[in-house]
């Protein structure tokens, strides 16, 4: 009788990648959702949502040199995560083809306004031709799949009529907002032309604890907390007067999947139908801390946009009386959970406490373990490739030997290029 081969993963002590489950004959199929930009904020609630309802949920990624999966740490040995990218045609439609999905939801792109009109054409082909792409992709290879859009307010702009609706005309005050209407009308082209099911939903603001420190609402949030710590005296913003309808992420994600459920494809508007300023924002957020925010706030014009958006407010009832869809979380819950959540993402591993030696003194605050960095938990030894005598980093698939690099081990990955320091990594 032949001995089993050794698993070398395992003999590494790597855990090997996750297989798909092999189906049962009368085993009904698992519905299969592709998510472009699933470590983001709106990809790592939706992929909650769709995991909770059965689904099997396949991630496509970015091949970089630093993989960031804070957001979705929790879930990837639940996920398949594949190597595609919006501005490659051939990548996109080989993920389509081998996925074979029933839903396809397209939430990646340059998605900070400002930095728009720095690199405004790095903006237009992933908002506006990445689109393009993945239809083209989705019509080629699977087109029975249905198709959700991630369109925003920006496009409606300098709005031509309050509250906004998917009537009112299209206004765009930035190259991101140019790039979004490009992306909702090809949306619109590819159903009207090919006869996808392709739909768009023009979601208004929506945060959670999960956003990224350049946007507003975390940049309010994570600066209260800062000056509570006593880390930072003072919060630099842009103009106090915008006006904004925020909402929480997590609420929204469900209105997209509920779009892709509907008999015939339709566009819809979603936000709260409530306007809130950005002082508003500042004074519920400081005085949750038992702060005035006239005393930390400061306005200064590097962060006032050249073309701003004054007022941006949903009407929702479409999706109201359509989807039976309504928000759950207030302005002001919102704003107080993103105070009280510590971190940029509420998903992700929180930090170990302070640990102590046998002898006395601290270890020093553990590093949350994430792919593509070490587990460089100071005061613990690391664990040793066995070929290289390497530290080992990242998890599933995606560990490998690392190299040190500025006190922290970073991976070079079994399935990466060995690290070589040339120019294109560095000026990542």
């Amino acid at each position: 009788m032949n001995a089993a081969k050794p698993n070398p993963a395992r003999k590494r002590g790597v855990k090997p990648p996750k297989a798909k489950p092999v189906k049962q004959q009368g085993q009904p199929r698992r519905r299969t959702a592709i998510i472009t930009g699933i470590t983001g904020q709106d990809g790592s609630y939706l992929a909650e949502l769709l995991l909770d309802k059965g689904y099997e949920v396949v991630g496509v990624v970015r091949r970089t040199s630093h993989d960031s999966y804070e957001r979705i740490g929790h879930l990837l040995d639940r996920v398949h995560i594949v190597p595609a990218d919006l501005l490659d045609q051939h990548s996109l439609t080989s993920v389509v083809r081998d996925a074979k999905p029933d839903e396809v939801y397209n939430l990646a792109a340059q998605s900070f306004v400002p930095t728009s009109w720095s690199q405004p054409v790095l903006t237009g082909e992933f908002t506006a031709l990445g689109v393009t792409r993945l239809l083209e992709a989705v019509r080629l290879a699977h087109p029975e799949a249905r198709f959700y859009q991630a369109s925003s307010s920006e496009m409606f702009g300098n709005a031509q009529e309050t509250p906004q609706r998917e009537t009112t005309p299209f206004y765009p005050r930035s190259p991101y907002g140019v790039a979004k209407v490009y992306g909702h009308w090809i949306t619109v082209n590819y159903r009207e032309s090919y006869g996808l099911f392709a739909v768009s939903g023009i979601l208004f603001n929506h945060e959670s604890p999960r956003r990224g420190l350049e946007f507003v609402t975390r940049k309010v949030t994570h600066g209260v907390a800062r000056i509570v710590r006593g880390k930072d005296r003072e919060l630099l913003l842009g103009n106090l007067d915008a006006r904004r309808d925020w909402g929480f992420a997590g609420d929204y994600v469900e209105a997209m999947w509920r779009m892709l459920q509907r008999p015939t494809p339709a566009d819809y508007v979603i936000g709260t139908g409530e306007m809130h300023t950005v002082r508003e924002l500042c004074e519920v957020a400081f005085s949750h801390a038992r702060l005035d925010w006239r005393t930390y706030v400061k306005v200064d014009p590097r962060f006032v946009r050249p073309a701003d958006v004054e007022r941006l407010q949903a009407d929702a009832s479409k999706a109201r009386l359509e989807l039976e869809w309504a928000p759950r979380v207030t302005f002001v819950d919102l704003v107080r959970m993103m105070v009280d959540v510590p971190g940029r993402a509420a998903g992700r591993r929180q930090r170990r406490p302070l640990r102590r030696r046998a002898g006395g003194g601290a270890l020093g605050l553990a590093r949350a373990h994430r792919p593509g960095v070490g587990a460089c938990l100071r005061g613990r030894p690391l664990r040793r490739h066995r070929a290289s005598g390497r530290p080992i980093v990242g998890v599933g698939r995606h560990a490998g030997p690392g190299v040190r690099m500025g006190g922290e081990c970073r991976g070079d990955g079994a399935h990466r290029a060995r690290a070589r320091g040339s120019e294109a990594d560095r000026g990542r």
